[in-house]
């Protein structure tokens, strides 16, 4: 079994899908997270004295995350933080198609349209071209140049079941998929260490997370064969054996 990841930032692999990696991971999946940026652009800059400093740090920062999480393959793409929305639309989906086809994921997860707790325009980026990638995949008829043809068998978007504080909430789409993370929750917490520059919005969400860490939660948006949506357990339910 194959799971891809696709997140804008770094520490987005932690933040928001690092239960589900870790799960994954535990029970002999092969995971795969791509990053779009390197997080240049952020709030929190440690003792970075440039963007590119920044970068740096943030890229080794999510090389470290990845291991923690038990992730195989990881990439950092060269988008530029907090601009995704002004990228290629064609050819960032192009990116994406060739790797779900040379990786071959059973499942891929992402952000929703929402943007996430924090409504990120670049999360909503992610979502839009992650989503086109994972149908495009799957047509002859697109990018027939990259690779050869490959449908993964479900597409799901992370929801969420709270809101940050002192932020516009979004409109997360309910969700499918309760993840019960409690086994892997400290591991999901050690990976978010490991991005040391992001220490403030640690400390920020630390509370939160204490009341709500034990549970990810995730929405079934598209699937290689029809079905009904039903609420599960489990992003692999019925994919392995």
């Amino acid at each position: 079994m194959k799971m891809m990841c696709v997140i804008a930032h770094p520490d987005d692999e932690c933040f928001a899908f690092g239960g589900a990696l870790a799960l994954a991971a535990d029970r002999g999946v092969e995971t795969y997270v791509v990053c779009l940026t390197d997080g240049q652009a952020g709030s929190y800059r440690g003792d970075a004295a440039s963007g590119a400093e920044l970068g740096q740090m943030r890229r080794e920062e999510f090389v470290a995350s990845c291991e923690v999480l038990g992730v195989k393959h990881h990439e950092l793409l060269d988008y530029q933080d907090g601009r995704l929305e002004f990228a290629d639309f064609s050819r960032t989906a192009g990116r994406l198609v060739e790797r779900m086809r040379r990786f071959k994921p059973d499942v891929v997860i992402t952000f929703g349209s929402d943007g996430g707790l924090n409504t990120h325009a670049d999360h909503m980026m992610v979502s839009s071209v992650t989503t086109a990638a994972f149908h495009w995949a799957g047509r002859e008829k697109r990018y027939p140049e990259l690779a050869t043809v490959f449908q993964p068998k479900r597409l799901f978007y992370v929801s969420t079941n709270f809101f940050l504080p002192e932020r516009q909430a979004p409109l997360p789409m309910p969700w499918t998929v309760t993840l019960d993370i409690k086994s892997v929750k400290e591991r999901k917490a050690e990976a978010f260490r490991a991005h040391t520059s992001q220490a403030p919005l640690m400390e920020r969400t630390r509370e939160i997370f204490e009341v709500y860490g034990g549970e990810e939660f995730y929405s079934l948006v598209a699937t290689a064969e029809p079905q009904p949506a039903r609420l599960s357990v489990d992003l692999f339910e019925g994919l392995e054996g």
